[in-house]
Protein backbone atom coordinates (compact mmCIF):
# COMPACT_ATOMS: atom_id res chain seq x y z
CA UNK A 1 0.00 0.00 0.00
CA UNK A 2 1.22 3.48 -0.89
CA UNK A 3 1.35 5.62 2.29
CA UNK A 4 2.38 8.91 0.63
CA UNK A 5 -0.96 10.56 1.45
CA UNK A 6 -0.55 9.70 5.13
CA UNK A 7 2.99 11.11 5.24
CA UNK A 8 1.72 14.25 3.53
CA UNK A 9 -1.08 14.67 6.07
CA UNK A 10 1.33 14.04 8.95
CA UNK A 11 3.82 16.61 7.66
CA UNK A 12 1.06 19.17 7.26
CA UNK A 13 -0.11 18.52 10.83
CA UNK A 14 3.44 18.74 12.26
CA UNK A 15 4.02 22.09 10.55
CA UNK A 16 0.87 23.54 12.11
CA UNK A 17 2.57 25.15 15.15
CA UNK A 18 5.28 26.66 12.94
CA UNK A 19 2.63 28.20 10.68
CA UNK A 20 0.86 29.69 13.68
CA UNK A 21 4.12 31.14 14.99
CA UNK A 22 4.98 32.52 11.55
CA UNK A 23 1.57 34.20 11.19
CA UNK A 24 1.84 35.69 14.68
CA UNK A 25 5.30 37.09 13.93
CA UNK A 26 4.06 38.57 10.66
CA UNK A 27 1.13 40.24 12.45
CA UNK A 28 3.46 41.66 15.09
CA UNK A 29 5.68 43.31 12.48
CA UNK A 30 2.68 44.70 10.61
CA UNK A 31 1.29 46.60 13.60
CA UNK A 32 1.29 50.33 12.61
CA UNK A 33 2.75 51.33 15.98
CA UNK A 34 5.72 48.99 15.65
CA UNK A 35 8.78 51.18 14.83
CA UNK A 36 10.25 48.30 12.80
CA UNK A 37 7.11 47.82 10.68
CA UNK A 38 8.17 49.95 7.73
CA UNK A 39 11.89 49.32 7.83
CA UNK A 40 13.87 47.03 5.50
CA UNK A 41 14.37 44.65 8.42
CA UNK A 42 10.66 44.58 9.29
CA UNK A 43 9.59 44.05 5.67
CA UNK A 44 12.17 41.23 5.33
CA UNK A 45 10.74 39.47 8.37
CA UNK A 46 7.11 39.80 7.20
CA UNK A 47 8.07 38.65 3.67
CA UNK A 48 9.85 35.59 5.08
CA UNK A 49 6.91 34.71 7.31
CA UNK A 50 4.39 35.10 4.49
CA UNK A 51 6.34 32.91 2.07
CA UNK A 52 6.77 30.21 4.73
CA UNK A 53 3.05 30.21 5.52
CA UNK A 54 2.04 30.19 1.86
CA UNK A 55 4.37 27.35 0.87
CA UNK A 56 3.21 25.09 3.74
CA UNK A 57 -0.54 25.75 3.81
CA UNK A 58 -3.28 23.68 2.17
CA UNK A 59 -5.19 25.78 -0.35
CA UNK A 60 -8.97 25.43 -0.32
CA UNK A 61 -11.31 25.44 -3.28
CA UNK A 62 -11.36 28.96 -4.79
CA UNK A 63 -14.47 30.92 -5.71
CA UNK A 64 -15.30 32.12 -9.20
CA UNK A 65 -16.12 35.57 -7.81
CA UNK A 66 -17.68 36.82 -11.05
CA UNK A 67 -20.17 39.30 -9.64
CA UNK A 68 -20.73 41.41 -12.77
CA UNK A 69 -20.19 41.45 -16.52
CA UNK A 70 -20.69 43.90 -19.37
CA UNK A 71 -23.54 43.29 -21.81
CA UNK A 72 -23.79 45.80 -24.65
CA UNK A 73 -21.65 48.17 -22.60
CA UNK A 74 -23.91 47.95 -19.53
CA UNK A 75 -22.74 46.40 -16.27
CA UNK A 76 -25.12 43.69 -15.07
CA UNK A 77 -25.07 41.43 -12.03
CA UNK A 78 -24.07 37.76 -12.32
CA UNK A 79 -25.22 34.97 -10.00
CA UNK A 80 -24.26 31.30 -9.86
CA UNK A 81 -26.81 28.50 -9.96
CA UNK A 82 -26.41 24.70 -9.99
CA UNK A 83 -28.42 23.36 -12.93
CA UNK A 84 -27.23 19.72 -12.96
CA UNK A 85 -25.91 17.68 -10.08
CA UNK A 86 -24.42 14.28 -9.31
CA UNK A 87 -22.05 12.87 -6.66
CA UNK A 88 -18.92 13.63 -8.70
CA UNK A 89 -19.90 16.77 -10.59
CA UNK A 90 -22.18 19.81 -10.59
CA UNK A 91 -22.87 22.07 -13.54
CA UNK A 92 -22.86 25.76 -12.62
CA UNK A 93 -24.78 28.28 -14.72
CA UNK A 94 -23.88 31.97 -14.59
CA UNK A 95 -27.15 33.87 -14.69
CA UNK A 96 -27.17 37.53 -15.64
CA UNK A 97 -29.57 40.03 -14.15
CA UNK A 98 -30.53 41.38 -17.56
CA UNK A 99 -29.50 41.22 -21.19
CA UNK A 100 -30.37 39.07 -24.20
CA UNK A 101 -29.51 35.74 -22.55
CA UNK A 102 -32.42 33.86 -24.10
CA UNK A 103 -31.28 34.68 -27.63
CA UNK A 104 -27.60 33.94 -27.08
CA UNK A 105 -25.97 30.51 -27.67
CA UNK A 106 -25.68 28.08 -24.79
CA UNK A 107 -22.06 27.23 -24.03
CA UNK A 108 -21.07 24.38 -21.72
CA UNK A 109 -17.40 24.58 -20.73
CA UNK A 110 -16.11 21.15 -19.71
CA UNK A 111 -13.33 21.89 -17.25
CA UNK A 112 -10.40 19.48 -16.96
CA UNK A 113 -10.58 16.84 -14.26
CA UNK A 114 -6.84 16.74 -13.83
CA UNK A 115 -5.95 18.11 -10.43
CA UNK A 116 -7.11 21.73 -10.47
CA UNK A 117 -10.59 23.07 -9.78
CA UNK A 118 -12.88 24.48 -12.44
CA UNK A 119 -12.02 27.98 -11.21
CA UNK A 120 -8.76 27.63 -13.16
CA UNK A 121 -11.02 28.62 -16.09
CA UNK A 122 -12.35 31.74 -14.39
CA UNK A 123 -10.90 33.92 -17.14
CA UNK A 124 -12.42 31.67 -19.81
CA UNK A 125 -15.87 31.96 -18.25
CA UNK A 126 -15.52 35.71 -17.82
CA UNK A 127 -14.59 36.17 -21.48
CA UNK A 128 -17.76 34.50 -22.79
CA UNK A 129 -20.26 35.87 -20.24
CA UNK A 130 -21.23 38.92 -22.35
CA UNK A 131 -22.01 36.85 -25.45
CA UNK A 132 -23.21 33.43 -24.27
CA UNK A 133 -25.31 31.58 -21.73
CA UNK A 134 -22.32 30.09 -19.92
CA UNK A 135 -22.23 26.88 -17.88
CA UNK A 136 -19.25 24.97 -16.53
CA UNK A 137 -18.62 21.52 -15.05
CA UNK A 138 -17.52 21.67 -11.42
CA UNK A 139 -15.86 18.31 -10.75
CA UNK A 140 -15.80 17.08 -7.15
CA UNK A 141 -12.66 16.50 -5.11
CA UNK A 142 -12.66 12.69 -4.78
CA UNK A 143 -11.64 12.86 -1.13
CA UNK A 144 -14.94 14.63 -0.37
CA UNK A 145 -17.12 11.92 -1.96
CA UNK A 146 -18.05 9.09 0.43
CA UNK A 147 -17.08 5.59 -0.62
CA UNK A 148 -20.77 4.64 -0.52
CA UNK A 149 -21.33 6.73 -3.67
CA UNK A 150 -19.44 4.09 -5.65
CA UNK A 151 -16.69 4.30 -8.23
CA UNK A 152 -16.17 6.88 -10.98
CA UNK A 153 -14.26 5.84 -14.09
CA UNK A 154 -13.89 7.01 -17.68
CA UNK A 155 -17.13 5.30 -18.73
CA UNK A 156 -18.95 7.15 -15.94
CA UNK A 157 -17.37 10.42 -17.08
CA UNK A 158 -18.70 9.86 -20.61
CA UNK A 159 -22.13 8.94 -19.20
CA UNK A 160 -22.16 12.20 -17.24
CA UNK A 161 -21.35 14.19 -20.39
CA UNK A 162 -24.05 12.48 -22.44
CA UNK A 163 -26.62 13.24 -19.76
CA UNK A 164 -25.52 16.88 -19.60
CA UNK A 165 -25.72 17.22 -23.38
CA UNK A 166 -29.22 15.73 -23.42
CA UNK A 167 -30.31 17.94 -20.55
CA UNK A 168 -29.12 21.21 -22.14
CA UNK A 169 -29.45 20.29 -25.82
CA UNK A 170 -30.04 20.30 -28.68
CA UNK A 171 -28.97 23.94 -29.18
CA UNK A 172 -25.82 23.44 -27.11
CA UNK A 173 -22.19 24.19 -27.87
CA UNK A 174 -19.47 22.40 -25.89
CA UNK A 175 -15.95 23.58 -25.08
CA UNK A 176 -13.47 20.97 -23.84
CA UNK A 177 -10.29 22.34 -22.26
CA UNK A 178 -7.37 19.90 -22.37
CA UNK A 179 -8.12 16.53 -20.68
CA UNK A 180 -11.88 16.36 -21.43
CA UNK A 181 -11.30 16.58 -25.18
CA UNK A 182 -11.19 12.78 -25.40
CA UNK A 183 -14.35 12.00 -23.37
CA UNK A 184 -16.23 14.88 -25.04
CA UNK A 185 -15.43 13.52 -28.51
CA UNK A 186 -16.31 10.02 -27.32
CA UNK A 187 -19.66 11.12 -25.85
CA UNK A 188 -20.61 12.99 -29.01
CA UNK A 189 -19.51 10.09 -31.24
CA UNK A 190 -21.78 7.75 -29.29
CA UNK A 191 -24.70 10.20 -29.51
CA UNK A 192 -24.12 10.59 -33.25
CA UNK A 193 -24.04 6.79 -33.66
CA UNK A 194 -27.37 6.65 -31.82
CA UNK A 195 -28.69 9.47 -34.03
CA UNK A 196 -29.63 11.36 -30.87
CA UNK A 197 -31.45 14.60 -31.78
CA UNK A 198 -29.97 16.31 -28.71
CA UNK A 199 -26.39 15.99 -29.96
CA UNK A 200 -24.56 19.32 -29.44
CA UNK A 201 -24.28 21.61 -32.44
CA UNK A 202 -20.55 22.15 -32.06
CA UNK A 203 -17.54 21.27 -29.93
CA UNK A 204 -14.45 23.36 -29.38
CA UNK A 205 -11.42 21.26 -28.43
CA UNK A 206 -8.62 23.26 -26.81
CA UNK A 207 -5.18 21.74 -26.28
CA UNK A 208 -6.61 18.23 -25.93
CA UNK A 209 -4.76 14.87 -26.13
CA UNK A 210 -6.76 13.31 -28.95
CA UNK A 211 -3.69 11.54 -30.39
CA UNK A 212 -0.63 11.80 -28.15
CA UNK A 213 1.55 10.00 -30.68
CA UNK A 214 1.78 13.31 -32.54
CA UNK A 215 4.49 15.67 -31.24
CA UNK A 216 4.78 13.74 -27.95
CA UNK A 217 5.63 15.87 -24.93
CA UNK A 218 7.48 14.91 -21.75
CA UNK A 219 4.11 14.09 -20.16
CA UNK A 220 3.21 11.71 -23.02
CA UNK A 221 6.62 10.06 -23.07
CA UNK A 222 6.58 9.45 -19.31
CA UNK A 223 3.30 7.56 -19.58
CA UNK A 224 4.60 5.29 -22.34
CA UNK A 225 7.95 4.68 -20.67
CA UNK A 226 6.55 3.88 -17.22
CA UNK A 227 3.51 1.82 -18.19
CA UNK A 228 0.24 1.57 -16.30
CA UNK A 229 1.54 -0.65 -13.47
CA UNK A 230 4.12 1.95 -12.46
CA UNK A 231 1.36 4.54 -12.06
CA UNK A 232 -0.79 2.08 -10.14
CA UNK A 233 2.04 1.30 -7.71
CA UNK A 234 3.47 4.82 -7.27
CA UNK A 235 0.55 7.24 -7.71
CA UNK A 236 -2.46 5.58 -6.11
CA UNK A 237 -3.18 5.77 -2.40
CA UNK A 238 -6.17 5.74 -0.07
CA UNK A 239 -7.81 8.84 1.37
CA UNK A 240 -6.76 9.18 5.04
CA UNK A 241 -9.21 9.31 7.97
CA UNK A 242 -10.95 12.60 8.67
CA UNK A 243 -12.17 13.06 5.09
CA UNK A 244 -15.65 12.14 3.77
CA UNK A 245 -14.00 9.96 1.12
CA UNK A 246 -11.99 7.96 3.68
CA UNK A 247 -10.48 4.77 2.19
CA UNK A 248 -11.31 5.69 -1.42
CA UNK A 249 -8.47 4.92 -3.85
CA UNK A 250 -7.30 8.22 -5.36
CA UNK A 251 -4.55 9.94 -7.25
CA UNK A 252 -3.85 12.78 -4.79
CA UNK A 253 -3.85 16.33 -6.05
CA UNK A 254 -0.59 17.13 -4.26
CA UNK A 255 1.23 14.47 -6.29
CA UNK A 256 -0.05 15.89 -9.56
CA UNK A 257 0.87 19.41 -8.44
CA UNK A 258 4.38 18.22 -7.63
CA UNK A 259 4.69 16.91 -11.18
CA UNK A 260 3.41 20.15 -12.68
CA UNK A 261 5.84 22.24 -10.65
CA UNK A 262 8.78 19.93 -11.34
CA UNK A 263 8.35 20.53 -15.07
CA UNK A 264 9.07 24.24 -14.57
CA UNK A 265 10.74 24.37 -11.16
CA UNK A 266 13.12 27.21 -12.12
CA UNK A 267 10.17 29.39 -13.13
CA UNK A 268 8.35 28.76 -9.83
CA UNK A 269 11.44 29.39 -7.70
CA UNK A 270 12.10 32.63 -9.57
CA UNK A 271 8.48 33.71 -9.11
CA UNK A 272 8.66 33.19 -5.34
CA UNK A 273 12.01 34.97 -5.10
CA UNK A 274 10.53 37.90 -7.02
CA UNK A 275 7.54 37.99 -4.68
CA UNK A 276 9.90 38.08 -1.69
CA UNK A 277 11.69 41.07 -3.22
CA UNK A 278 8.39 42.80 -4.03
CA UNK A 279 7.31 42.47 -0.39
CA UNK A 280 10.65 43.77 0.91
CA UNK A 281 10.48 46.70 -1.51
CA UNK A 282 6.89 47.47 -0.54
CA UNK A 283 5.57 46.71 -4.06
CA UNK A 284 2.14 45.50 -2.96
CA UNK A 285 0.55 45.40 -6.43
CA UNK A 286 3.13 42.99 -7.87
CA UNK A 287 2.96 40.81 -4.75
CA UNK A 288 -0.84 40.68 -5.03
CA UNK A 289 -0.65 39.40 -8.61
CA UNK A 290 1.63 36.61 -7.38
CA UNK A 291 -0.84 35.76 -4.59
CA UNK A 292 -3.78 35.63 -6.99
CA UNK A 293 -2.00 33.27 -9.38
CA UNK A 294 -0.68 30.86 -6.77
CA UNK A 295 -3.88 30.85 -4.70
CA UNK A 296 -5.43 29.25 -7.80
CA UNK A 297 -2.48 27.19 -9.01
CA UNK A 298 -1.78 25.57 -5.62
CA UNK A 299 -5.42 24.63 -4.96
CA UNK A 300 -5.67 20.99 -6.04
CA UNK A 301 -8.14 18.12 -5.84
CA UNK A 302 -7.89 14.34 -5.78
CA UNK A 303 -8.99 12.14 -8.71
CA UNK A 304 -10.55 8.71 -8.36
CA UNK A 305 -7.97 6.01 -9.03
CA UNK A 306 -10.10 4.19 -11.59
CA UNK A 307 -10.65 7.32 -13.69
CA UNK A 308 -7.00 8.35 -13.55
CA UNK A 309 -5.60 4.92 -14.41
CA UNK A 310 -8.07 4.34 -17.25
CA UNK A 311 -7.25 7.74 -18.73
CA UNK A 312 -3.50 7.09 -18.57
CA UNK A 313 -3.88 3.64 -20.11
CA UNK A 314 -6.45 4.38 -22.83
CA UNK A 315 -5.30 7.86 -23.86
CA UNK A 316 -1.55 8.02 -23.21
CA UNK A 317 -0.34 4.41 -23.33
CA UNK A 318 -2.63 2.52 -25.73
CA UNK A 319 -3.93 5.46 -27.84
CA UNK A 320 -7.29 3.74 -28.20
CA UNK A 321 -9.30 6.66 -29.61
CA UNK A 322 -7.12 7.44 -32.68
CA UNK A 323 -6.61 3.71 -33.31
CA UNK A 324 -10.38 3.12 -33.40
CA UNK A 325 -10.17 0.71 -30.46
CA UNK A 326 -11.93 2.71 -27.74
CA UNK A 327 -15.12 1.28 -26.22
CA UNK A 328 -17.78 2.83 -24.03
CA UNK A 329 -19.90 0.36 -22.08
CA UNK A 330 -18.86 -2.27 -24.61
CA UNK A 331 -19.92 -0.17 -27.61
CA UNK A 332 -17.34 1.16 -30.11
CA UNK A 333 -16.46 4.86 -30.02
CA UNK A 334 -16.46 5.40 -33.77
CA UNK A 335 -15.44 8.89 -34.84
CA UNK A 336 -16.65 8.04 -38.34
CA UNK A 337 -20.16 8.44 -36.89
CA UNK A 338 -19.68 12.20 -36.35
CA UNK A 339 -21.56 13.82 -39.23
CA UNK A 340 -23.45 16.78 -37.71
CA UNK A 341 -21.55 18.24 -34.74
CA UNK A 342 -19.08 20.88 -35.97
CA UNK A 343 -15.52 20.72 -34.57
CA UNK A 344 -13.06 23.52 -33.88
CA UNK A 345 -9.56 22.43 -32.81
CA UNK A 346 -7.31 24.97 -31.09
CA UNK A 347 -3.64 24.49 -30.23
CA UNK A 348 -0.84 26.57 -28.76
CA UNK A 349 2.46 26.85 -30.60
CA UNK A 350 4.45 26.39 -27.38
CA UNK A 351 2.21 23.87 -25.62
CA UNK A 352 4.43 21.53 -23.58
CA UNK A 353 1.54 19.37 -22.32
CA UNK A 354 -0.50 18.66 -25.48
CA UNK A 355 1.87 18.92 -28.43
CA UNK A 356 0.99 20.56 -31.73
CA UNK A 357 -1.06 18.16 -33.85
CA UNK A 358 -2.61 16.20 -30.98
CA UNK A 359 -5.87 18.19 -31.03
CA UNK A 360 -5.81 18.66 -34.80
CA UNK A 361 -6.12 14.87 -35.03
CA UNK A 362 -9.84 15.21 -34.22
CA UNK A 363 -10.38 16.82 -37.63
CA UNK A 364 -8.42 14.09 -39.43
CA UNK A 365 -10.29 11.29 -37.63
CA UNK A 366 -13.77 12.54 -38.65
CA UNK A 367 -13.83 12.13 -42.46
CA UNK A 368 -17.63 12.00 -42.60
CA UNK A 369 -17.98 15.47 -41.12
CA UNK A 370 -18.25 18.07 -43.92
CA UNK A 371 -15.24 20.34 -44.37
CA UNK A 372 -17.34 23.44 -43.71
CA UNK A 373 -17.97 22.09 -40.20
CA UNK A 374 -14.28 21.89 -39.34
CA UNK A 375 -11.97 24.68 -38.24
CA UNK A 376 -8.37 24.67 -36.98
CA UNK A 377 -6.51 27.47 -35.22
CA UNK A 378 -2.86 27.39 -34.14
CA UNK A 379 -2.17 30.27 -31.78
CA UNK A 380 1.33 31.63 -32.12
CA UNK A 381 3.38 32.46 -29.06
CA UNK A 382 1.33 30.73 -26.37
CA UNK A 383 1.81 27.65 -24.23
CA UNK A 384 -0.78 25.34 -22.73
CA UNK A 385 -2.48 27.86 -20.43
CA UNK A 386 -2.38 30.57 -23.07
CA UNK A 387 -4.79 28.50 -25.17
CA UNK A 388 -7.66 29.24 -22.77
CA UNK A 389 -6.57 32.25 -20.75
CA UNK A 390 -4.60 35.46 -20.98
CA UNK A 391 -4.42 38.45 -23.30
CA UNK A 392 -3.87 36.53 -26.54
CA UNK A 393 -6.75 34.21 -25.73
CA UNK A 394 -9.06 37.18 -25.21
CA UNK A 395 -7.82 39.13 -28.24
CA UNK A 396 -7.20 36.40 -30.82
CA UNK A 397 -8.71 33.04 -29.83
CA UNK A 398 -12.02 33.99 -28.18
CA UNK A 399 -13.30 36.10 -31.13
CA UNK A 400 -12.73 33.12 -33.45
CA UNK A 401 -14.65 30.85 -31.08
CA UNK A 402 -17.54 33.32 -30.87
CA UNK A 403 -17.73 33.49 -34.67
CA UNK A 404 -17.49 29.70 -35.01
CA UNK A 405 -20.33 29.12 -32.55
CA UNK A 406 -22.50 31.81 -34.14
CA UNK A 407 -21.99 30.37 -37.63
CA UNK A 408 -22.98 26.87 -36.61
CA UNK A 409 -25.84 28.01 -34.41
CA UNK A 410 -27.35 29.71 -37.43
CA UNK A 411 -26.55 26.83 -39.78
CA UNK A 412 -28.21 24.32 -37.44
CA UNK A 413 -31.37 26.44 -37.37
CA UNK A 414 -31.67 25.94 -41.14
CA UNK A 415 -31.15 22.17 -41.05
CA UNK A 416 -33.99 19.65 -40.70
CA UNK A 417 -34.14 17.79 -37.41
CA UNK A 418 -32.50 14.33 -37.52
CA UNK A 419 -34.70 11.28 -37.55
CA UNK A 420 -34.38 8.91 -34.65
CA UNK A 421 -32.75 5.60 -35.45
CA UNK A 422 -35.34 2.81 -35.55
CA UNK A 423 -35.09 0.01 -33.02
CA UNK A 424 -35.43 -3.61 -33.95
Amino acid sequence: MNFSYYWYETAHWLLGPARVASSATKSLFEIPGNPLADTPYGRTVTATCELFERTTRRYGKPEFGLATTLVDGEEVAVTERIVWSSPFCDVIAFDRESGPAATQPKLLIVAPMSGHYATLLRGTVETFLPTHQVMITDWADARTVPLAEGAFDLDDYIDYLKDMFRTFGPDLHVMAVCQPAVPVVAAIARMEAENDPRTPRSMILMGGPIDTRRSPTAVNQLAEERGIEWFRNHCITKVPPGNPGFWRDVYPGFLQLSGFMAMNIDRHLTAHWEMFNHLVDGDGDSAEKHRDFYDEYLAVMDLTAEFYLQTVEKVFVRHELPKGEMLHRGEPVDLMAIRRCAIMAIEGERDDISGVGQTLAALDLTPNLPADKKLYHLQKGVGHYGVFNGSRFRAEIAPRIVEFIQNHAQAADREPAPRRASRA
